[in-house]
């Protein structure tokens, strides 16, 4: 019983709020593709910089010089958790509103910039090593990515309205509390996806270069 009350708020939630989910979704994707858009807007001696020192860095991943596993698990954990953790703060500030977006914008102008980059100098072997070294992680950090944006520009304009409209009476604990619970299953999310990152992406990635002789 207690279940079916659960998933039912939850769908009512996202109901009521479809529209702020919706803009967050578009606005990823909007940073995606400008993304792509600025690797064209490269010159072609910058390409040739950034490529030589893709090169380089595949050539380590091949000749196993990259940073051991654990390494690069604590180096993925700790990025993208401050990363959550900052959208999370500023969801409680008041002013935080337009820097929750600005930050999950650049975060899809990163992975359509790299994703581009790769595809547009080595064609369908870029495209594979795009899919094997970036898809699987971010199969996971873009949604909670997405899901801790939309929730933390929710619980900043509740705490706008609360500061600002007195007739706004719903209490706020509540809500914080819920706020709390996302923010440990975003962490617990993202150390799944870090795993995937140091163990499987590398692994994924050797066989790439090594099928495709890059």
């Amino acid at each position: 019983m207690k279940k079916r009350l659960y998933q039912s708020d939850a769908a009512s939630y996202f109901r009521e709020h479809s529209s702020i989910f919706l803009f967050i979704v578009v606005l990823f994707l909007m940073g995606v593709i400008f993304g792509a858009i600025v690797v064209n807007s490269m010159s072609i001696t910058q390409k040739e910089d950034l490529f030589y020192y893709l090169s380089q860095f595949f050539g380590q991943v091949s000749d196993e010089k990259v940073a051991g596993n654990k390494d690069l698990f604590l180096q993925s954990f700790f990025h993208n958790s401050k990363f959550i953790g900052l959208m999370w703060i500023l969801g409680i500030s008041i002013i935080g509103l337009p820097v929750i977006l600005i930050l999950l914008f650049s975060k899809g102008m990163v992975v359509g910039f790299t994703v581009g980059f790769l595809v547009s100098q080595m064609g369908w072997k870029g495209f594979m090593l795009a899919l094997v070294s970036i898809l699987p992680q971010n199969m996971i950090i873009i949604p909670v990515f997405i899901m801790m944006a939309s929730l933390s520009v929710i619980f900043s304009m509740r705490m706008i309205k609360k500061q600002f409209m007195k007739k706004y009476a719903q209490p706020i604990l509540p809500y914080f509390k819920r706020y709390i619970l996302a923010l440990i299953v975003s962490v617990i999310l993202i150390a799944v996806a870090s795993g995937i990152e140091a163990y499987l992406s590398p692994w994924l990635m050797k066989s790439i270069i090594g099928a495709t002789s890059l």
